[in-house]
């Protein structure tokens, strides 16, 4: 069966390092058409001269200044009109199969929006560590509203080689329906440019289900994530990122917490955001303009609050159902599984 083609859109900012190799990752994809498209948001470590080698093979917009991860997604998104869309990070390699195994997961389950893989910890140096470890197998949120990636960090040891359906996916490497692109916009962004950078990705998730689309965890797709932000390098991030870390987990919350589910979590929130704000008293004195940024932003969330809590679908029960401990999945068909030729198996192994 011929496979839809897919839109794959990548930001840059400073990342002559990694992304020679990612794309070479994407253009080496079998089995479908792919449309590369990159925004570069006024990198000046040498990235465009990169970039430039690929003329005539990947689409690259050249922004004047950096406007985010994403704001420059929506533009590479709204530049494009395949039915699927693949938001990937530059640090991400992808193994030769993986968008077909995305896309025809995707084409098999209509209920879904999202479909994600299984993404491995990568080293800096783009090296594979010798024993792998998970980066991401999709999204959970806790009940304090904070939200991981499944697996972080564990050996794979097939744990997680079924599909299922999970609360979302990392932006770092999630295909997204173009349907359900549509759906969740507002005024012509997918992604809130408000959040800048960071959790960016969590927001659409949490919209995603309160409109009742679902996200598909497939196993068959594989890639490789450099990951550079976790909640234990904390110190060793830029103070901007951190910043954005904080503005956008209230901005999040006031988009999208239903209040029944406020009023069940309101013990474990509070007491989170209690650590929340004494730790930008105390310790991270960077993170204070986070705040009068919730404030400047806050007419615009409850307007996009608005729009999404009278398009919503999803009943208190179900979305409660995704706020726990340990991470939540649920039972979904089997994804379609794709398998390359073996002409093409014997290249790999060659």
């Amino acid at each position: 069966m011929t496979a839809p083609p897919v839109a794959v859109t990548i930001v840059t900012y400073n990342s002559r390092e990694c992304i020679a190799a990612c794309l070479d990752s994407v253009l080496d994809q079998t089995g479908i058409e792919v449309e590369v498209i990159v925004v570069d948001n006024a990198s000046t470590d040498g990235t465009r001269d990169v970039l430039a080698r690929y003329s005539g093979r990947v689409r690259v917009i050249q922004n004047s200044e950096n406007t985010g991860f994403a704001a420059a997604q929506n533009q590479a998104i709204f530049s494009s009109t395949s039915e699927w869309v693949l938001t990937l990070n530059p640090d991400v390699l992808l193994q030769r199969d993986f968008l077909r195994a995305l896309v025809d997961a995707g084409q098999s389950d209509c209920q879904a929006g999202v479909v994600c893989g299984k993404l491995l910890r990568l080293r800096p140096d783009l090296t594979r560590p010798e024993l792998p470890k998970i980066d991401s197998t999709g999204m959970f949120f806790t009940p304090p509203l904070r939200h991981f990636d499944r697996g972080w960090n564990d050996l794979d040891s097939g744990q997680y080689d079924h599909p299922e359906y999970v609360f979302g996916a990392s932006a770092a490497a999630a295909l997204y329906r173009r349907k359900m692109i549509h759906d969740l916009s507002l005024e012509g962004d997918f992604f809130d440019p408000a959040f800048f950078a960071y959790r960016e990705d969590a927001d659409v998730a949490w919209r995603a289900q309160l409109q009742g689309w679902r996200c598909l965890y497939t196993p068959t797709a594989v890639g490789w994530h450099v990951r550079t932000v976790t909640p234990a390098n904390r110190s060793d991030v830029s103070p901007e990122i951190n910043m954005h870390s904080v503005k956008n987990r209230f901005l999040m919350r006031i988009k999208n917490v239903t209040r029944p589910l406020y009023r069940r979590h309101a013990w474990a929130i509070t007491a989170r955001d209690l650590v929340v704000v004494a730790g930008c008293l105390v310790f991270e004195h960077s993170s204070l303009p986070a705040f009068p940024r919730v404030i400047r932003n806050l007419r615009r969330a409850l307007h996009w609050r608005r729009h999404i809590m009278e398009r919503r679908k999803a009943s208190d029960v179900y979305l409660d159902s995704w706020f726990a401990a340990e991470p939540a999945a649920m039972a979904c068909p089997k994804a379609v599984a794709y398998e390359e030729p073996a002409a093409v198996v014997a290249a790999d192994q060659a």
